[in-house]
Order: C-alpha cells, then structure tokens, then sequence
C-alpha cells in the first residue's frame, strides 16, 4: 500500500512490452514462463579477434590494420611485389603473369586444361576442397581468380556443368563439407553489398530463393548443389571445391609463354 492506497506490482500485458532500452532484450529463463527486460553487456552476442573493435550499434566489427573479414578473423597480405594491394578485399590483385598471395611467383603457362570454357575464359573446377580464403589463394597461385559469374549464360552452363560432375564425383580430396563451389563474391560489411573479388558490385545475381538469409553470419557466396546450383551465403570458413576463372589476357600469355 501507498499512502493506504493498493498499488498492483504489475501491469497487465505481453511479457517486456514496456521494455524502453533501444537495445534491451526479453531475458527468458527455463524455469518460468515470463520475461524479465534486459539491457545484455553484448546484444550482438558476437566479438572481434585480434584486437578488433565491436561496433554494439551495428554488430560490426571495426578492423585493426592488417586484418580483414565479420571478425577480423583474416590476415591481411603483407605486401604485393607484383600487384596491387585491395584495402577493402585485405588482399593483392596479382598482376597479368603472377600468383601467390603477395604475388611474388611468376606463373608458367601452359600448365592444365580447360574443364569449361565459356567467350574466351577458362574455368577450372577444384577437384579438392579449402575455404573461401584458402580457394582464393589456390587460384591465385595457378594465375587465376575465383569465378565471376557476370550473365545467366555463364551461371547456366557452370550450373550444367556441375550437375553432371556431381554423377561422376571427381573429387579427389574428400575433406570437404558439402557438394558446393566457391564463387569470387562476399558480401562487403562497408559497402553494405555483395561484390567479386576484384571490388566490383554485382549487377547479376542467381541467388536461390529465400538467399541470401545470413544464417550464420555468411559474407561468402557458393553455387549451392541443394538449389540447382544458384548461389547461397556461406559462411567463409565452411571448406568447399572452388571455381578458378583465367580471363582471356591471363590465357594470351599461354600462347607466348608455351
């Protein structure tokens, strides 16, 4: 009682609907049915490594110099010696003739044969398996990028392609987690978008429908088997065969360079 005056303790309504905090949560224990308003030290309930900075307006994770990706889980290239350094992409764009990931090995053509060949590029399908990272740096080392899939023609014959493979399983590396292939996209936290690996936005998309959804927290695209081999986001770490593309002034050095 206030001033002999009942006073109910409680209002009567939805469990935390008179919650005011912009980031309060409804905090629900197992052991009763209600919710109890809640200001979590971390809304986000994620954090950064390696010193990195969690923005807990954004959930984004603000990167110290030299790391890159959702959590500044990346190592960035030290420096490129025959290329140039992609500050958003954490990573060196190798000059024409030259791989590796600071782009230091020059590349000797020819060294294998096309799997597809699509308007003068060359695509090669990874018999094994690696992550988003690891697939980029494979294909680097060979002189090439992670596919850019740019129209439908080129999305239909990879998706024909690779539906065909899947019957006769080539692979020879079994460490890998599902029957799908890296693609050259990510989506870019700063730009808010998905872009290739060479920093262009995407202007074609073949998304599967209800993609892309972020289930745990995917920045990375792959052609995904379950869909026909329409894109999905994956998270980067997930270990997948990979599609490497030689564009047509990487193939020109083939006939020079034999």
């Amino acid at each position: 009682e206030v001033a002999g005056t009942p006073v109910l303790p409680y209002k009567q309504g939805p469990w935390c609907s008179l919650c005011t905090a912009g980031l309060s949560g409804c905090f629900k224990s197992w052991d009763h049915g209600g919710g109890v308003c809640e200001v979590p030290r971390n809304p986000c309930r994620m954090s950064c490594r390696n010193s990195g900075r969690l923005d807990m307006s954004s959930c984004q994770c603000t990167c110290p110099p030299g790391y890159t990706g959702r959590y500044c889980q990346v190592r960035c290239s030290g420096q490129c010696l025959h290329g140039k350094f992609r500050k958003e992409e954490c990573s060196c764009l190798c000059d024409v003739g030259y791989g590796g990931a600071e782009c230091g090995t020059k590349i000797r053509f020819p060294f294998h044969a096309c799997d597809v060949r699509i308007d003068g590029d060359c695509f090669m399908v990874s018999p094994e398996a690696d992550t988003y990272y690891g697939a980029k740096i494979k294909c680097q080392e060979k002189g090439a990028m992670l596919a850019q899939i740019r129209n439908q023609k080129v999305q239909d014959i990879l998706a024909f392609y690779l539906s065909r493979l899947e019957t006769g399983n080539r692979v020879t590396d079994t460490d890998f987690e599902t029957g799908n292939f890296w693609i050259g996209l990510t989506y870019k936290t700063s730009k808010a978008s998905f872009r290739w690996d060479v920093g262009e936005p995407s202007s074609f998309t073949s998304f599967a429908f209800g993609q892309p959804d972020n289930q745990g927290f995917g920045n990375c695209v792959e052609m995904q088997a379950s869909a026909a081999f329409n894109w999905n986001d994956q998270r980067c770490k997930t270990r997948n065969r990979y599609i490497c593309q030689f564009a047509q002034e990487h193939i020109s050095l083939w006939q020079r360079d034999p």
